[in-house]
């Protein structure tokens, strides 16, 4: 288990990139004129993951021991 708030952030790592590249798709499917149910679709993907991020690191940094449910 990680342990320092490091490592805590380097845990939560995977879901920031992950949401970094739902916002690159996002951007992309706007700029290459795709449909909008796509585009809509992309920006639900990116927003979800964006939160799940900021949701994520606060409580990681502020007490890593504490189970969400």
């Amino acid at each position: 288990m990680k342990q320092t708030i490091l490592g805590m952030i380097e845990a939560g790592e995977p879901l920031l990139l992950q949401a970094i590249e739902a916002m690159r798709q996002h951007r992309e499917a706007e700029a290459a004129g795709k449909p909008l149910a796509e585009i809509e679709r992309l920006r639900l993907l990116a927003d979800s993951l964006y939160q799940a991020v900021t949701y994520y690191h606060p409580r990681a940094i502020a007490d890593g021991s504490q189970t969400l449910h």
